[in-house]
């Protein structure tokens, strides 16, 4: 079923860096010395401790700074243990000597959660990396926390089964470290968070307590739910080191489709279109504006990839449907391509449906390709926003007008696009001569007021790291911050674990 023209799209990753410094202060904790430095590497052994003074700095900078070259601590050693074991050990003693610990996973966040802030040791989960077991019949899987996404899923689809989650950085990223930031994905509308898919976690404390809660079970009502307490927090409440994650089975067919529409009025009719017509099989509804896939593909010039369509439009959406029945998804997407198409003010003014998964790849790789475009562009100023759906995309536009009035929209271009089935705005700047300090003064803390006034969250699924701590009061209570800082105090007391990092 095509609708249109479709040229796949080449993928090609790289990024420029550009580094700022923290503005908090370093607080009171130890500096590693040599009689430390000799203890963690009688731990470990001497190969999986990394300090500036045996390695290269260029060999460090995949732990001390952020993929999008934002952030960069000078951590005094990296930590590379093997086992749970070993992560106790480091936090008992880090803990008694007052060494201050950011735990790592791929590395791949977009707030600085998971790089040190001044010479922070680097706790890094790469080597834990091992999917313990799997029940078949029950698709509920245990996993090391440094197991990189993508592999896991390689793993789980061997045995009809997928991760419930999916992300850009999928090749990079851990699932521990997914869990501890809580991240969303693409395919949030269909499976939910990880929160609800996360069953069970094993986790080290600052004091090196192993606190077991890795259930394997869909049901346990016996008392608080522990494991929900390390989900989200960022490494600043402990140190995932397994979990248990309900894994829903591999669909046996998908299709995806890219379609125009000429208004966002038309993209939310779409959406709520694809929730009548597709129901239980639509997995994922993506939209982007013209401003990200000329991004797109202008990165891409030259390599072939072009955009699908004849005609330009304001406004694109990407939807997937999952399924074990391909005959009767593709009734129920033509069905759909039926109303959304129809005489009059139609949602859909054009579109192409992937024939193939190589089209399929291409499609989604103008939806997934929109970050490291802008990034790639210049300096960009990211910001992952909930908003009511109809409000999605007056940020964008008053973001538009306010860098007109300032007089540097030609340097500054804004792009929306994200996740329509959880109403998550990515709202993109960039700027296209370097980093600019009048964009950010224009950008904050004026993005995150203004998302605060129209009811919504200023991190939808990046956390807040060391990028939103002092903005934290905009979505969450005086009350509920309090309480926030009182478990932190009680699990955490001297405050080690990842540090300047959620609570200002």
């Amino acid at each position: 079923m095509r609708l249109g023209s479709l040229r796949p799209a080449l993928h090609s990753r790289f990024w420029r860096h550009v580094q700022t410094a923290s503005t908090a202060p370093r607080g009171r904790f130890a500096a590693l010395g040599s009689e430390e430095l000799r203890h963690l590497k009688q731990l470990l052994g001497p190969s999986n401790v990394l300090t500036p003074e045996e390695v290269e700095r260029e060999d460090l900078l995949r732990y001390n700074q952020d993929w999008m070259g934002k952030w960069e601590g000078r951590s005094s050693a990296i930590l590379k243990p093997a086992t749970t074991q070993e992560v106790s050990a480091i936090l008992k003693y880090a803990n008694e000597k007052n060494l201050a610990v950011v735990p790592q996973g791929g590395n791949t966040g977009l707030v600085g959660g998971s790089v040190p802030v001044h010479d922070e040791l680097v706790l890094s989960l790469l080597r834990m990396n091992q999917v313990e077991a799997l029940d078949t019949l029950s698709g509920i899987v245990t996993v090391e926390a440094g197991c990189v996404l993508e592999q896991l899923d390689q793993y789980l689809a061997k045995h009809g089964f997928m991760v419930p989650l999916d992300l850009g950085a999928k090749g990079t990223c851990t699932i521990g470290g997914n869990a501890a930031t809580n991240a969303g994905g693409l395919r949030y509308l269909r499976y939910g968070s990880l929160r609800g898919n996360v069953l069970g976690v094993e986790a080290v404390l600052a004091d090196g307590q192993v606190v077991d809660s890795l259930y394997a079970l869909r049901k346990d009502n016996t008392g608080y739910g522990l494991p929900q307490l390390f989900i989200g927090s960022e490494g600043t409440l402990g140190v995932i080191t397994k979990l248990t994650i309900l894994c829903p089975a591999r669909p046996k067919a998908v299709n995806i489709a890219f379609f125009a529409c000429s208004s966002f009025e038309h993209v939310q009719r779409t959406f709520s279109l694809a929730r009548q017509k597709l129901g239980e099989v639509l997995s994922a509804v993506e939209f982007c504006d013209r401003s990200a896939i000329d991004f797109v593909l202008k990165r891409e010039a030259g390599t072939g990839v072009r955009d699908p369509l004849e005609e330009t439009y304001p406004f694109y959406v990407l939807i997937e449907t999952s399924g074990s029945d391909g005959e009767h998804d593709s009734e129920k997407l033509h069905r759909f391509l039926e109303a959304a198409m129809s005489d009059g003010d139609a949602a859909v003014q054009d579109g192409v449906v992937a024939a193939d998964e190589t089209q399929a790849r291409a499609l989604w790789r103008l939806r997934e390709g929109v970050s490291d475009a802008m990034t790639t562009a210049g300096y960009v100023y990211k910001y992952d926003v909930s908003l009511p759906l109809p409000r999605m995309y007056e940020l964008v536009e008053e973001t538009r007008q306010k860098l007109q009035e300032a007089g540097v929209e030609a340097t500054a271009k804004a792009a929306g696009y994200g996740h329509l089935g959880d109403a998550n705005l990515h709202l993109n700047v960039t700027s296209l001569t370097g980093r600019d300090d009048k964009v950010l003064e224009l950008l904050e803390p004026w993005v995150f007021e203004w998302v605060s006034k129209a009811n919504g969250s200023i991190s939808a699924e990046h956390g807040i790291g060391q990028c939103k701590p002092h903005f934290l009061h905009l979505s969450k209570s005086e009350s509920a911050v309090a309480l926030m800082r009182t478990l932190k105090a009680t699990m955490d007391p001297k405050g080690i674990l990842n540090p300047y990092k959620v609570l200002a």
